[in-house]
């Protein structure tokens, strides 16, 4: 911080949060309403159908609903959100020195960095959107908490061809591309390995070989579109480096589809060149957490990370200039009237889906996973690999967590095998 060079991350596959820009767009935030009706537009134009329409219904969809039912809306969801992130930032004055995109983040990237009009962008993710439709086999992808060795030695095993190394992460952190099958069996061997395992929140096996088709056509579509000088760097980690001026980008944003996404390489390229600073332009955390397990020293903080106003990046705004952000003192309790004080109510029960998202952002962190793997019927021990022991361990975090009283005679946590019987349980264990 304090005058250092500031890396905007624009992410990728389940950058998505229930909610997340829901206040701003019913609050008539400027921002907001100018990147979504720029969205709706080209999307109507293709398909008669609104993004707003979806995403800021109420209640908000989950990514679940979205990847199963609204493919399209999610992916211009996550583009737009990573658009009202960079320039609700560029107003309160921090704007990014080099933007990094993750998988569908790189067009994000583009267009924060000027090459790509804000339209436009949203037409191109629109095109790649049909393409990826007409021309993309059957197929998902699969997190394994393992490091690209392991990863490598389990698809050996499997002896399955169409199964590929589609995304590294972390040093724990590899994404498998594949046909459904492969996948399904990828995650029993990983379980016997003790490897954890969860699906991602895909609508395909994205950077794929099988996906050259697609890329090919996306190539022919996003070259009739105008590009413009680059404000400020692109770093791809599909490419290894920077984007160039000179480059043929409808060629590399089609390459991009069938390509593996480098970005732990990324990471340790950007830490060697001096990055300390960095921003994920985008809902959620799941860039932020990859930054924090590499580079420990780094200073990383998200847009997003819950639904709120915008008005809360004016402190991200400020971190990341390096100005410390105050912080309210909690008013002193008033002195005791002398007369009796009746005994405060009980807490009430949260909504089953706020406990349900706090539990996943508290196994997320715990676990190191994305945090769209871990969905509510996933099994901990059968598909994300946690052992009864740290089930037993997670459970006392959520009993302080959610100020739980002390389980009845007999109670086993245990039983509790999946975060949608953690959720429900919460929420009938207080009144």
């Amino acid at each position: 911080m304090y005058g250092e060079p500031i890396v905007g991350l624009c992410p990728g596959q389940g950058a998505y949060r229930p909610g997340v820009l829901s206040q701003a767009w019913a609050g008539g935030d400027e921002v907001v309403r100018e990147v979504f009706a720029a969205v709706d537009e080209a999307h109507r134009a293709r398909t008669g159908r609104t993004v707003g329409a979806v995403v800021f219904a109420d209640p908000a969809p989950s990514l679940e609903d979205l990847v199963a039912h609204h493919a399209d809306e999610l992916q211009l969801t996550i583009y737009a959100t990573a658009v009202v992130a960079h320039r609700a930032l560029a107003a309160r004055g921090a704007t990014p020195d080099l933007l990094v995109g993750h998988s569908l983040g790189e067009i994000s990237a583009l267009v924060a960095a000027g090459v790509f009009s804000v339209a436009d962008g949203a037409a191109i993710v629109c095109d790649r959107n049909e393409v990826l439709r007409a021309h993309a086999p059957e197929g998902g992808m699969l997190a394994l908490r393992c490091g690209r060795d392991r990863a490598e030695l389990l698809v050996a095993l499997l002896a399955a061809p169409d199964l590929v190394l589609a995304v590294d992460n972390a040093e724990e952190q590899i994404v498998l591309s594949g046909p459904a099958k492969d996948l399904a069996a990828a995650a029993e061997v990983a379980r016997a390995l003790g490897i954890g395992a969860g699906p991602l929140g895909s609508p395909y096996g994205f950077h794929h070989p099988a996906l050259v088709p697609a890329g090919r056509e996306l190539t022919r579509r996003v070259a009739g579109y105008r590009r413009h000088p680059f404000a400020v760097p692109v770093h791809s980690p599909v490419l290894g480096r920077r984007y160039r001026d000179g480059d043929d980008l409808a060629a590399l944003l089609g390459l991009q589809l069938s390509q593996p996404v480098g970005f732990r390489e990324t990471l340790v390229r950007l830490s060697a060149d001096g990055a300390r600073v960095f921003v994920e332009l985008g809902a959620g955390e799941v860039l932020t957490k990859l930054v924090r397990g590499a580079l420990p020293l780094a200073s990383v903080v998200p847009t997003f990370a819950a639904p709120g106003p915008l008005s809360d990046l004016d402190a991200v705004a400020a971190h990341l200039a390096g100005v410390p952000v105050p912080r309210a003192e909690a008013p002193r309790p008033a002195a005791p009237e002398p007369t009796a004080v009746p005994e405060p109510a009980p807490a009430s029960a949260p909504d089953r889906t706020v406990a349900l998202a706090r539990l996943r952002e508290l196994y997320a962190d715990t676990l190191e996973y994305p945090v769209e793997v871990l969905t509510e019927d996933a099994s901990l021990e059968a598909d994300l690999g946690v052992d009864s022991l740290r089930q037993t361990e997670l459970m006392t975090q959520i009993r302080t967590l959610f100020d739980l009283p002390a389980p009845p005679p007999g109670f086993r946590g245990t039983e509790l095998d999946t975060l949608g019987k953690i959720a429900d349980y919460i929420t009938a264990a207080r009144p």
